[in-house]
């Protein structure tokens, strides 16, 4: 019952958000030179070149970028309007927080909650990834700050990753280092981008690294200068776009669409194993320890 519970919340907070206005469509949109539109909500901001067809969804989640119940919502709608609008064929995913892309899964969420709440975050998160994972858009992860867990999930998601070149900017799923594990879509996608045995290794250690490491190990394809993160993406998105959609599409769908049936012919078992695990009594003492630490960090 907690699940279908979780799955109801889930559409109806998307319909609400909808009637208040979470997209500002273009009525709303402020528009600039060149066919520049912009659109804001309260966690995601989207800039978007109608010329160009080039949408940007900058995540502004401050202070962290946590992916929260409602930033994953909000950014979902987003991704969907952007996904119908025929004119939008490239998304460059990057954070509006200076130093953070996104610090991944809201803890909070995961603690102190009843188990309907935990099944509709967990969907929320699902629901997330597979929109980015099987997007028929080109996305480039323009990655301007540290990128752990969940975090590195969005990046791993992309067609190709920019990351800035300043050894604070880790990426990698560090999952174990919290005492929890990196679900098996989540090992998916890293064994496909880095490979078996190094994914292994990364998942074990709960290893997250620097500029030239994730270069080295192939979790980004390109580092750069910190105030060339933006103009690089742009630039790949142009190679990228050359390409016809048609072909590219079916490619990558050819590419993914094994891995992501993977999770959605278990998404329910999925939803169940995390409801399980995270409201177990020493899960709950774990995440309330550790949200203590983080409190007390901030004073």
């Amino acid at each position: 019952m907690a699940l279908v519970a979780g799955r109801k919340t889930f559409a109806a907070g998307k319909t609400l958000l909808l009637r208040a206005g979470v997209w500002l469509g273009a009525e709303a949109a402020a528009r600039g030179g060149n066919g520049a539109r912009r659109f804001v909500s309260q966690r995601v901001l989207v800039e978007s070149d109608v010329t160009a067809g080039i949408a940007t969804i900058k995540f502004k989640n401050p202070p962290v970028n946590s992916l929260s119940l409602e930033f994953l919502t909000e950014f979902i709608i987003c991704l969907e309007k952007l996904e119908n609008d025929k004119t939008y064929r490239g998304l460059i995913l990057t954070s509006d927080c200076p130093g953070i892309f996104s610090a991944g899964l809201d803890l909070r969420e995961m603690c102190g909650k009843n188990l309907a709440h935990y099944a509709e975050y967990w969907r929320a998160i699902q629901e997330t990834w597979l929109k980015l994972y099987l997007s028929n858009m080109v996305l480039v992860a323009a990655i301007n700050g540290a990128s752990p867990a969940g975090g590195c999930l969005m990046a791993l998601s992309s067609d190709y990753r920019v990351l800035a070149d300043n050894p604070r900017y880790r990426i990698g799923l560090n999952e174990t280092l919290l005492g929890i594990v990196a679900p098996f879509w989540f090992k998916d996608v890293l064994v496909n981008t880095i490979g078996h045995r190094a994914a292994e290794h990364a998942l074990q250690l709960g290893l997250l690294f620097q500029p030239t490491e994730a270069l080295q190990v192939g979790m980004v394809d390109q580092v750069v200068p910190e105030d060339q993160v933006q103009s690089t993406a742009l630039s790949v998105m142009t190679e990228w776009l050359a390409i016809p959609d048609h072909a590219r599409q079916l490619t990558k769908s050819m590419m993914r669409k094994a891995t992501a049936d993977n999770l959605i012919k278990q998404r329910e078992a999925d939803i169940q194993n995390f409801v399980s695990f995270v409201s177990r009594d020493s899960i709950q003492k774990s995440l309330q320890v550790y949200l203590e630490k983080l409190k007390q960090k901030k004073h």
